[in-house]
């Protein structure tokens, strides 16, 4: 079976793509709204991140705990912020390599905001059953497609939550 290597899930939220952007392009603060992310390393900046800018993420799953090294590739205040993931390990990203990427689009609609956060593995040079066999070590017997939607669907229920709470 071909693995699938994009998934995107969307939520709408009773408040401005500006301020859904804002929220969302502060990678320290994914953590709040993320089931798996713990947020930035300390040494990150703690506003926005502009196009280019990196940083590296804290994770987790379970008991286990990693690094990650990401770029912003896309910033485009009110539309779309995404980010690349290039490196990866326990303490420190070192372990270089494509591994995916993820984005987040802001759609005006109505009085509100479509926010679609897409994943997409970018080990597409890894075989589909090396991946297959990895995925389903490290997720608990899950595709990383399966287990994305799951963890998408968090985030977005709780980025919601967050940003209906304290609007105006």
């Amino acid at each position: 079976m071909t693995r699938v290597l994009t998934v995107a899930r969307s939520v709408f939220v009773e408040v401005s793509p500006e301020a859904a952007y804002e929220a969302v392009s502060r990678p320290g603060d994914m953590g709040r709204w993320s089931p798996e992310n713990l947020g930035t390393a300390e040494d990150a900046p703690a506003g926005p991140a502009a196009l280019g800018d990196s940083f590296v993420g804290r994770n987790k799953r379970g008991a286990f705990r990693w690094s990650t090294r990401c770029t912003v590739t896309a910033a485009e205040p009110g539309r779309r912020f995404a980010f690349r993931v290039h490196a990866i390990g326990l303490k420190r990203p070192r372990l270089r390599g494509p591994i995916a990427t993820w984005e987040y689009t802001f759609a005006p609609e109505g009085a509100g905001t479509r926010v679609t956060e897409t994943w997409t593995d970018d080990r597409r040079a890894w075989p589909d059953a090396v991946a297959g066999v990895f995925d389903r070590i490290v997720t608990s017997g899950k595709t990383f497609a399966e287990f994305q939607n799951r963890n998408i669907d968090i985030t977005l229920r709780n980025l919601k939550r967050e940003l209906e709470k304290s609007r105006p």
